[in-house]
């Protein structure tokens, strides 16, 4: 295998994997390709209130989880003067809140932050079915049974059966509803529901969801139906009867649990509060991977504290500027005063913007350039000439900021952001190219290197290439893929080909 062949199978390679991993942090963990792209933030807030009797308080209420259509970002309790702790048991938890005694009424917050979620989750598949408790009379069974084949003969599966069996006892007036028990005659649609489908055994559960509307205050519960047929989870509206989960609704709870259980209180209630916010989508895409501990997030520079992370978001604008002096000196051919210097240049304008750091560089070199020809009639060594210039290149930098500072110039106490070994290796270089090429090549190579600095000052500032490098460094990959293909071109340049236009025009 040649030489190019294995760099143009490299370069396929980096390429495909650079965009293969921007391409899944993107569609698969949610990470904006665009600069200023947010997402809707719904802040769930569930009032627990109650009248304590003066006995031994314990208050325990069922904590929501990340389900099918959102995903839970961080949450929050506040109850002052009560113990708390978090109970998990049967793949559930609960927020427990205890005090030893306490009189009137009582308020307990509990406030979450969750977003919408593509994704769907793969719920468990019933367990065994709970037999039917409740004690029918004969009539009563009668009249379930009835009703149970009616609805049987306009259905075809366990989803079309709960439809229709919803629909049928929404028609019936409520006092002509099952009356199956004493203390069932103020049951809902939803429980009587779920008795019904119980004798049918059909796998059934109660859901209860909060409806997530901006600015809702003190709002109940929703109940919904879900029932297992096909492999898969259905939830029917008891209302209307439709199939799937409402828009906008925060599913809480799932299974016949109780919402909430105290003791030492009575007149208990749970109601909600939504408001909607907006949020970086970056921060939220974060956040939710944080929650499901992805890898991919969990190794990477955002696992970095804050300041190194500000470090390597420079560090990650290099290979712009890299690939920015590649382009310009291989295929456009411009001469510059080092191979990357323009670099260093660029990332000093970043801190001290382009018309001033024009100006500082020029002047720090030209009088750099000066004492430098002073300096050469000495006859030192080269390393005890640089380190001279050096030393004179700081006392410059120290002058012109107390100078300019005196002035009201602050912009220029910048100065100290240029490389002050670079710039001092750089006058060493053109008082060389001065003494051996003349004026015209420093002029064209200083000129050049200030050009290519300016053009990839622009490139490393340009906010959705920050944000590219940042977010997805995974694109260095497909820099390293551009650099290799461009390493392997050998042919004219086009400074070349201006230079040699009159050769072509003759032949």
């Amino acid at each position: 295998m040649s030489s190019r062949t294995q760099v143009y199978l490299l370069a396929f390679m980096f390429f495909a994997l650079g965009l293969g991993l921007t391409l899944y942090k993107n569609q698969s963990l949610g990470f904006p390709l665009l600069p200023g792209q947010s997402e809707d933030i719904w802040t769930v807030e569930a009032s627990v209130s109650f009248e304590a009797t003066g006995d031994p308080i314990t208050a325990s209420l069922l904590l929501p989880q990340s389900g099918s259509n959102m995903t839970v970002l961080a949450e929050s309790f506040s109850a002052p003067n009560y113990g708390f702790h978090i109970k998990e048991a049967d793949g559930q938890r609960r927020a427990v809140w205890t005090r030893r005694s306490e009189q009137g009424p009582q308020t307990i917050y509990y406030k979450l932050d969750v977003v919408k979620s593509d994704e769907a989750a793969s719920l468990a598949p019933p367990t065994k079915q709970i037999p039917n408790s409740i004690t029918l009379t004969n009539r009563q069974e009668a009249a379930a049974t009835q009703l149970l084949e009616l609805v049987r003969g306009r259905s075809s599966d366990n989803v079309s059966f709960t439809i229709e069996l919803v629909k049928e006892l929404n028609a019936i007036k409520q006092d002509e509803k099952l009356n199956v028990s004493k203390e069932f005659k103020k049951a809902s649609v939803t429980e009587i529901a779920l008795i019904l489908l119980n004798i049918e055994g059909i796998p059934s559960r109660m859901v209860r969801a909060v409806a997530l509307e901006d600015g809702r205050r003190k709002q109940k519960s929703i109940e919904l139906i879900e029932i297992y047929d096909n492999n898969q989870w259905s939830i029917i509206n008891p209302l209307d009867g439709k199939n799937g989960t409402p828009e906008n609704a925060f599913i809480w709870q799932r299974g016949g649990v109780s919402l909430l259980d105290i003791e030492g209180g009575e007149h208990s209630k749970v109601r909600f509060s939504t408001i909607e916010t907006n949020q970086a989508a970056r921060s939220v895409a974060l956040d939710k991977n944080k929650v499901e501990q992805s890898a991919l997030v969990d190794f990477s520079i955002y696992a970095l504290p804050i300041e190194s992370q500000s470090a390597f978001k420079r560090i990650l604008l290099v290979p712009i500027g890299a690939l920015v002096v590649v382009l310009l000196r291989i295929l456009i051919g411009i001469k510059t005063s080092g191979t990357f210097m323009p670099i260093l240049i660029a990332l000093a304008f970043i801190d001290t913007t382009p018309a001033i750091g024009l100006a500082i560089f020029i002047s720090i070199v030209s009088v750099g350039l000066w004492i430098r020809g002073y300096l050469s009639r000495m006859n030192l060594l080269l390393v005890a000439r640089i380190t001279a210039v050096v030393i004179i290149v700081i006392g410059l930098m120290g002058f012109m900021s107390v100078f300019s500072y005196k002035l009201g110039i602050t912009e220029a106490l910048s100065v100290t952001f240029f490389p002050m070994i670079i710039l001092s290796w750089t006058i060493e270089r053109m008082s060389i190219l001065w003494e051996e090429e003349g004026p015209k090549e420093v002029m064209m190579q200083g000129g050049g290197s200030l050009f290519v600095a300016l053009l990839a000052y622009f490139a490393m500032t340009n906010p959705f290439i920050e944000h590219l490098t940042f977010n997805f460094p995974e694109t260095l990959l497909i820099m390293l893929a551009f650099t290799l293909v461009i390493g392997q071109y050998n042919g004219y340049r086009l400074t070349e080909l201006y230079r040699f236009r009159d050769l072509a025009k003759n032949q």
